[in-house]
């Protein structure tokens, strides 16, 4: 038997995965691979691809975590060898694409009175880039999320439309505009709250989602270089989904919504103003830091508050994003 040296083994190595043993890929390395995925997998023009590698360029942040510190617990090929096939071709719904006109995506509607051909908006089945076995984007602030689904044609949802798509049903939105966002907050919560469920059912249950990966011990105040984001692939977990069809909205990243403030601010009406800032759903470790309430109406206080299109709004290590498009 031919016996490789050290150096033969990490040049093979270096061909297949582009960065040498123990060194970690930069994370402008990182986004050129994913930009690649998701042109592939979602069939994006060169136009809108430009569009959303001119976002990216203009953060040192924005990514699947920092390479440097992330560990994710789980790997593409793992997650293949799971679902017993490509997760892209798992989670392809014909029925969806019809209506919404391109994959990985969910109609959203009230099953109460409609059928899913009746759906006005469709939901990104996942988080950010949107294809099933790939890590979420995170350190992305609220104005480049609301840029980055401006560039391929979506935008950003409103609070009541994540609501809908992680409770089972998208109805009228209530935002009690007029009073202050603390009190529209409790006002809507009081009024959602005897009908409280999670994505995946009335009673939260542990390792249903992406929540048991784990916190780095660098981790301190939050910073990029001693956080990693940990996430799994999404749709690593094919039951954690809610009743219309939409994964990983608990668990993996918590995510950015538009919260308007008055109806001239609602996203779904057009707007490109938007409102303020809300965080969605729950992340990586809630399974080991149950931090908060996370029903699927539930609106969570002001935290880090701030207009979604200022320029310093929050971002950090677990929080990304998914878009959302009208259906024409």
């Amino acid at each position: 038997m031919r016996r490789l040296s050290m150096a033969v083994i990490a040049a093979g190595l270096l061909a297949i995965t582009g960065a040498m043993p123990g060194q970690a890929q930069t994370l402008q390395e990182n986004n050129e691979t994913m930009f690649r995925q998701m042109q592939a997998a979602r069939g994006l023009s060169s136009a809108e691809m430009n569009r959303i590698k001119k976002i990216f360029a203009g953060s040192s942040f924005i990514g699947q975590g920092n390479p440097a510190v992330t560990r994710h617990p789980l790997t593409f090929d793992q997650l293949r060898a799971k679902l017993g096939q490509d997760p892209k071709s798992y989670y392809r719904n014909a029925q969806f694409e019809r209506i919404c006109g391109e994959p990985f995506m969910a109609p959203l509607y009230d099953p109460a009175t409609q059928s899913p051909s009746d759906a006005k908006v469709c939901a990104d089945m996942f988080e950010y880039p949107n294809v099933p076995g790939m890590y979420p984007v995170t350190w992305v602030r609220a104005n480049e999320a609301a840029e980055l689904c401006w560039a391929e044609g979506k935008r950003m949802g409103d609070a009541h439309e994540w609501e809908g798509a992680s409770h089972g049903a998208l109805t009228e939105p209530d935002y009690f505009f007029g009073r202050s966002v603390q009190a529209m907050r409790a006002a809507h919560n009081a009024k959602h709250q005897a009908t409280a469920r999670f994505s995946i059912g009335k009673q939260w249950r542990s390792g249903v989602c992406a929540t048991g990966s784990f916190k780095n011990g660098s981790c301190n105040g939050g910073s990029f270089t001693g956080c990693g984001s940990n996430t799994y692939p999404a749709g690593s977990f094919p039951a954690c989904k809610s009743p219309l069809g939409v994964y990983d909205l608990d668990g993996n990243a918590a995510e950015h919504m538009n919260l308007p403030l008055s109806p001239d601010q609602m996203s779904s009406r057009s707007s490109r103003t938007l409102g303020v800032t809300e965080m969605k759903g729950s992340w990586f470790i809630w399974d080991i830091v149950r931090a908060h309430t996370h029903w699927s109406r539930w609106r969570a206080p002001f935290w880090h508050g701030g207009k979604v299109l200022a320029r310093n709004s929050h971002h950090n290590y677990h929080l990304g994003f998914r878009c959302f498009k009208d259906v024409k």
